[in-house]
């Protein structure tokens, strides 16, 4: 019971900020977990059903009795092209997601300064609290964008290459010689 207390603070910050930031913000948030979730997805791939699906493949190609001719030439970039396409799932969604974060949080800005004008049409230009909020309503989702798309900038181009080398590695691992 006394964790739930350490934790009470921390949540109470994350609800300030999301109040802060505005309704884009939950959007920021989904891109971002949904994005995240990929990722994970990428990583138990990696270690646990890769090797497995190139230890098949070799094996498949190793049993094989014949592998010089034009025809086992195509099952061999079948088979590589096969495992290409298991290597470069979700890393378009991912690309995606990085994208799209910093395009939301640019939504917030346009929203915040709608907020800004907003006050300054009711209250007039000398009214600098209420600007000052919607200037800080403008900035979050920005910076809160900025701050998804960052997260997940180096793992997508590590996935990108990961993928580029795992099926070059492949290919060379199934050669068309005995």
């Amino acid at each position: 019971m006394d964790t739930l207390f350490y934790y009470i603070p921390a949540l109470a910050s994350v609800r300030d900020f999301f109040e802060l930031g505005g309704n884009v913000l939950y959007l920021i948030a989904g891109v971002l977990i949904f994005m995240w979730t990929l990722i994970f997805e990428r990583i138990i791939f990696y270690r646990r059903r890769y090797p497995k699906i190139a230890l098949a493949v070799q094996t498949y190609w190793e049993n094989r009795k014949e592998r010089e001719s034009w025809h086992a030439h195509q099952v061999r970039e079948r088979l590589v092209s096969a495992v290409g396409q298991e290597l470069d799932r979700n890393v378009p969604l991912i690309q995606t997601s990085v994208a799209l974060c910093p395009l939301l949080g640019l939504l917030g800005t346009v929203t915040g300064m709608i907020k800004v004008f907003e006050t300054m049409a009711l209250s007039g230009s000398g009214n600098v609290r209420s600007m000052a909020a919607g200037v800080s309503f403008a900035t979050v989702p920005t910076m809160a964008g900025m701050v998804a798309a960052l997260s997940g900038v180096a793992v997508s181009a590590y996935f990108v290459n990961r993928a580029s080398r795992e099926r070059e590695l492949l290919a060379d691992k199934i050669t068309l010689d005995h």
